[in-house]
């Protein structure tokens, strides 16, 4: 069984980055740990905890998306709603909700979701985003709850994972097609195409 570490990251698009970095590096607070790209093209990638990425394209060809109200069903061509960043205490909430409405952006009131504590609000590209704070003594981790009040017949099967309903694997990869192909490896590992650190290393010391 495969074992997931987290969300390792989100792509998202955008037609500013600057704006971008302004928004989730400067007001939210995110670390801007990666970036990527050529003239036309830039892929950047912001820390949002340990172990995942927020990450944005840089396309110039995009417009910001209309504002939609979070899990407002839609009809038609949809796949992504919004986007839940984790808090790590409830008072953070308030102090993003403060952060955000100062800087001239919508919040709503925090609102009581059971498990989680929420505040939502949207990015200078019209992204939906959710600020969740996990209420301690209803954890889902430990003890999943399915109150759904007409679930599906694959819900009540339960929590677990029923790998049996696909087929089994029956030819593996063998070690010899284990291939990585080259992607942009070289210049993340390169130090010269490392802005930040050629320009630690030139700046003049007192």
């Amino acid at each position: 069984m495969v074992r997931y570490t987290g969300v390792n990251h989100l792509a998202l698009a955008t037609a500013d980055m600057e704006a971008t970095i302004r928004f989730w590096r400067d007001l939210l607070g995110l670390r801007l740990v990666g970036g990527l790209g050529k003239s036309g093209y830039h892929h950047y990638f912001l820390q949002l905890g340990p172990r995942d990425f927020i990450a944005f394209f840089e396309w110039p060809g995009v417009e910001p998306i209309p504002e939609k109200d979070h899990g407002v069903p839609q009809r038609g061509p949809f796949a992504f709603d919004h986007v839940s960043l984790g808090v790590e205490r409830q008072a953070d909430l308030w102090n993003l909700k403060d952060k955000l409405e100062a800087a001239g952006f919508w919040a709503s009131e925090v609102i009581d979701h059971g498990f989680i504590h929420s505040i939502y609000s949207f990015d200078p590209n019209g992204i939906a985003i959710e600020f969740s704070w996990e209420v301690p003594e209803v954890n889902l981790r430990r003890h999943p709850v399915m109150a759904d009040h007409a679930p599906n017949e694959a819900a009540l099967e339960g929590p677990e994972p029923r790998p049996e309903v696909w087929p089994k694997v029956s030819e593996p990869t063998s070690l010899e097609e284990q291939m990585v192909f080259p992607g942009e490896g070289d210049a993340v590992r390169d130090p010269g195409r490392n802005h930040w650190y050629v320009a630690t290393e030139t700046k003049p010391k007192n």
